[in-house]
């Protein structure tokens, strides 16, 4: 098996909304804020190269919505997800596997593009098939009225109508062990309905891809939960439960949201979980 950091792009959002209830003069020690209040942040995906198998965790914005739309986002630097793909040697008709931690429009944009004409929606990965599990998608395409403008039908409903959409198994518990795609899975609420984490065998490490569950080294704090979390004290009992289990098996947090931060261990201090090591993917991945 072989670990890919692929980024499909950055852009910023409002820090308050960032970080929720916590005060700017806490959270901007770790996320400076720019004159209109806007954070760095980007989308990291993670490409797992695992015998016949391609696997794409996460997709990004993509890039069919209107400038209008991207304008809310203030895209920064040149990164990109087919540029990020070649840097390794890839283009998206190599992948075998999209999997979706969940269906907001950061983290699935890129998994459907215009057709030929632009007249309708197809595949991005073409010889590819989506995974999400079936109470998420139910949660997605049915949304409520606080979701809804993270859940965009044109990057979901083309899944579905292309044929190449699967689910995986939801557990009794909260990880469902060796998962269709070959590692286990966390199961979150608070964010989002059902959102998964992956938690890759790498070697001699567990490398857990962290989506909303840990956006920035910044939510490291329990307190520290995005005003966009639908359930925040779900979120804040989650975060407590997945990262002293990170702590005590000394896992590699892979952080898709942190733009200057890739991977990160924690450890445990009188003051809960907080960062042990930070490193870069080469660092990991070679």
């Amino acid at each position: 098996m072989q670990l890919y950091s692929v980024n499909s792009g950055n852009f910023k959002l409002d820090g308050g909304a960032m970080f929720g209830v916590v005060p700017k003069s806490l959270w901007q020690t770790t996320n400076p804020a720019d004159a209109n209040n806007m954070i760095d942040l980007t989308t990291r995906c993670l490409l797992i190269e695992d015998g016949n198998r391609l696997i794409l965790i996460d997709t990004g914005m993509g890039n069919k919505q209107s400038s209008k739309f991207y304008g809310y986002y203030y895209l920064w630097g040149n990164h990109s997800l087919d540029g990020s793909l070649k840097k390794h040697g890839f283009h998206r008709d190599d992948i075998t596997d999209v999997f979706m931690t969940h269906l907001h429009f950061d983290h699935c944009g890129g998994s459907i593009q215009w057709n030929h004409d632009k007249t309708g929606y197809e595949p991005a990965f073409k010889n590819a098939l989506f995974w999400s599990n079936k109470d998420h998608w139910q949660w997605a395409t049915q949304p409520n009225k606080r979701e809804k403008v993270s859940f965009l039908k044109e990057n979901i409903l083309p899944m579905e109508e292309s044929g190449q959409l699967n689910f995986t198994t939801i557990p009794t518990g909260d990880t469902l062990i060796n998962s269709e795609l070959g590692f286990d899975i966390f199961f979150a609420n608070g964010h989002t309905d059902k959102q998964m984490i992956p938690l890759i065998k790498y070697k001699e490490i567990t490398v857990a891809f962290m989506a909303d569950l840990l956006p920035t080294v910044g939510h490291l704090p329990l307190p520290y939960v995005m005003g966009y979390d639908t359930r925040p004290l779900l979120t804040l009992d989650e975060k407590e439960k997945f990262l002293n289990i990170a702590a005590s098996n000394n896992y590699y947090l892979f952080l898709e949201h942190d733009a200057h931060n890739e991977i990160i261990t924690v450890t445990n201090t009188e003051k809960g979980v907080r960062l042990k090591d930070i490193y870069t993917s080469q660092d990991i991945f070679q």
